[in-house]
């Protein structure tokens, strides 16, 4: 209450038509995304600046996979995917994150079943000089080149069926995950914290609307600290 000002005193608690009317306003006018941006802009007035290290990653957000609704059907913007010997239903969330500061620059969201690569190009703001990524991002360093042209790949090299690893490229990949695991913190605050493991609603829009304002309010919570100091 003290957060959103509310006075019991002097007003009443919103009820739920007016807190689902008043998401359905932000949808409307795409204000996700001005929120977005907005936090990213107000961190960097704070000296928390974007530096010339990007880490990505993608994460699996669960969806209902049952047919036991009123519709008689899942989702049709969600897919399914195999992930080791799992199978997933649900979207996916793909996050950009600086390699210093651990915040969240860039954000997209599609189908479960659309590979971590095909997002790449979003995920990265153009200036950096190294790109972070686990194994699903290898092989893509032309598109690194085209999409932000003074980076250099970190990529974690991928085994194949024929051709395992070398231990000198195992080590390399242990040396990179050093940095690149700092991205496990902004999904841990998303999906542990914020509790958005599951898909909160129907259709990629909706979500990816959530996925943008929870990146906002990810990015406050992992600057927390910082800004308290220095008010």
């Amino acid at each position: 209450r003290q957060f959103v000002g509310i006075d019991l005193g002097r007003e009443p608690v919103p009820d739920e038509t007016t807190i689902c009317k008043f998401r359905h306003l932000l949808e409307a006018h795409e204000l996700g995304k001005q929120l977005f941006t907005q936090i990213g802009e107000y961190l960097t007035k704070q000296g928390l600046q974007v530096s010339r290290g990007t880490i990505v990653d993608a994460t699996i957000i669960s969806a209902p996979s049952s047919t036991k609704n009123r519709t008689k059907e899942r989702d049709p913007e969600m897919h399914q995917t195999k992930k080791g010997n799992q199978w997933y239903f649900g979207m996916k969330a793909h996050i950009g994150v600086d390699s210093q500061t651990t915040l969240i620059h860039s954000v997209a969201a599609t189908a479960a079943n659309v590979h971590d690569s095909q997002v790449l190009p979003k995920l990265l703001h153009g200036e950096e000089t190294r790109v972070w990524g686990d194994a699903a991002y290898s092989g893509q360093r032309d598109v690194i080149r085209q999409y932000a042209p003074k980076a250099k790949s970190f990529v974690q090299a991928k085994a194949h069926r024929h051709r395992p690893l070398s231990e000198t490229e195992r080590g390399r990949n242990r040396t990179k995950s050093k940095v690149r695991a700092k991205v496990e913190h902004a999904f841990l605050v998303i999906k542990r914290i914020f509790g958005w493991a599951k898909v909160r609603y129907r259709g990629l829009a909706k979500n990816t609307h959530w996925l943008q304002i929870s990146c906002g309010l990810a990015n406050l919570y992992v600057a927390r600290r910082r800004l308290l100091a220095e008010t």
